[in-house]
């Protein structure tokens, strides 16, 4: 029989508590040189910055110009108009380019080979200059027109700028639809659905969490191309500051104003398009992401709490 301490009652004493482990950070050195190395440059680019004989009270002046906010106006909605017509267009093309009729899929492949593969710069230019070459436009009794009438600056933004985004969009549609298992269009074919409706009930809802951040990105460089079609003489946001620049003697300075106002309009469809990723992502993650204002709640009530989470 092994010896067994005794307390004074008789019990055997409780086994000694295990030493609680002490948790030593490693520390990662590379971090500080990398952080030193970057603040190191962004002083050299602000000092660099600094030298130039930049008028920086000239944007603050111009910045709620009305032709400044005009530009801006007409700028979302040249955005509004183009991806209607690409998301309109890419959803017939991405059916086309599903559909066993080889004629109409061979179609959407040659549109979608044409509109990829060429710059939208070249296609804003070709659609402006198709003038010179068609004195007018004759569509029988339906409309009849000269063509440097019926082609406008605003005409031709939305054909170069939409019709370029109705063949990225058919890619991205035909993506989503394709992710979805087939298995679910037989499962809601055996229930008695139609077609239709299991397009619009069970494929399209599944398919969004797909489709819906790359569309959410082609917005965003949308809003960016529409500056392109300042060479075709439709007056935008970039169109004004740069005619600003001329006549006040400032062009850098309204070339930062634009892209001033350009970073503002993209950051608040950068924050629409995480809610609605986020709407798109219930039912397939376990736990949504926090949204900005949780994080930030979060945070404060963090503060001044104990590591171990003891109040």
């Amino acid at each position: 029989m092994t010896e067994i301490e005794k307390t004074a009652g008789g019990q055997s004493a409780p086994p000694a508590a295990p030493e609680a482990i002490k948790a030593i950070p490693v520390k990662h050195y590379g971090r500080y040189v990398s952080a030193v190395i970057a603040i190191a440059l962004l002083a050299a680019i602000v000092y660099a910055f600094s030298q130039g004989k930049i008028n920086w009270h000239a944007i603050p002046d111009y910045f709620f110009d009305d032709r400044i906010l005009t530009g801006v106006g007409k700028t979302l909605l040249l955005t509004v108009l183009s991806m209607v017509i690409g998301i309109v267009g890419g959803i017939v093309l991405a059916v086309m380019r599903l559909s066993k009729n080889p004629v109409t899929s061979s179609i959407a492949w040659f549109y979608i080979w044409f509109f990829r593969g060429t710059p939208v710069l070249v296609q804003l230019f070709l659609w402006f200059n198709l003038g010179l070459v068609f004195e007018y436009i004759n569509l029988g009794p339906i409309y009849k027109n000269y063509w440097s009438d019926f082609m406008t600056p605003l005409l031709t933004a939305l054909l170069g700028l939409g019709l370029n985004e109705a063949a990225y969009m058919a890619e991205i549609c035909r993506a989503g639809l394709l992710a979805v298992d087939e298995g679910q269009t037989e499962a809601s074919h055996a229930l008695g659905m139609s077609h239709a409706k299991t397009l619009r009930r069970v494929v399209i809802p599944q398919a969004m969490r797909v489709i819906v951040p790359p569309t959410g990105n082609e917005v965003i460089n949308m809003l960016k191309t529409t500056s392109l079609v300042a060479a075709v003489q439709y007056p935008e946001l970039f169109r004004y500051a740069q005619d600003i620049g001329q006549n006040s003697g400032a062009p850098v300075e309204m070339y930062f104003l634009a892209a001033a106002w350009y970073l503002i309009m993209t950051s608040i469809l950068s924050v629409g398009q995480f809610y609605i990723e986020r709407y798109y992502a219930r039912g397939s993650s376990r736990q949504l992401p926090a949204t900005p204002w949780q994080k930030v709640k979060a945070n404060m009530f963090s503060l001044g709490r104990p590591k171990g989470g003891a109040a």
